[in-house]
């Protein structure tokens, strides 16, 4: 579970629905795990050696979930600053296909700029644009969205936050010298 909860340092900053679903499951799962436990051992009145394990292994979960919320909270830091300065919210992706990722997490074949009218797309808008697409627009806009797969990776490596990165690292070291002294003192 602690593994797992380690993959949401590879989800892109701004999928917020499956970083914050990660976080709540492997949370409630590690819950759920010490509370079996807990329920399967003898009652004693000490501390046991399982008790340590499955505590910092929830601690180190949990700690995945508010790393997420400080990159998130200074995403959007960052933002307004930009939106203040400009009047607009800078592209976050960098492709050579015109593509634009919105705030709701879908791909657009046209370029948006990220302003405040841009935001409030309905999805009249959106169909009244897909019937006005040509058949050449479809081919152009199926090519734009297969040469997409092959710059998935460099998307996410771009456009994570620096906690995201250090976290990459930080939390695997960490946890292995935790599991070292742990495995190293209880055996």
């Amino acid at each position: 579970m602690v593994m797992l909860s380690w993959v949401s340092f590879w989800i892109d900053r701004r999928a917020v629905p499956a970083r914050v679903s990660l976080g709540i499951t492997t949370v409630l799962t590690m819950s759920t795990i010490i509370t079996a436990v807990s329920a399967s051992m003898p009652q004693v009145s000490y501390l046991k050696a399982v008790d340590v394990y499955l505590w910092v292994s929830s601690f180190f979960v949990f700690l995945s979930v508010i790393e997420y919320a400080a990159v998130n909270y200074l995403t959007t830091v960052e933002e307004r600053k930009q939106f203040k300065k400009t009047g607009k919210i800078s592209r976050m992706y960098n492709i050579d296909a015109v593509q634009a990722m919105a705030f709701d997490g879908c791909y657009h074949d046209s370029e948006i700029d990220m302003d405040q009218t841009s935001l409030s797309l309905n999805s009249e808008d959106f169909m009244r644009r897909k019937s006005i697409r040509s058949p050449s627009t479809d081919s152009t806009w199926i090519k734009r969205r297969k040469s997409l797969g092959g710059h998935v990776g460099r998307i996410i490596l771009e456009n994570n936050h620096v906690i995201d990165t250090y976290s990459r690292i930080l939390f695997p070291v960490v946890y292995i010298l935790f599991n070292l002294f742990y495995w190293g003192v209880y055996v």
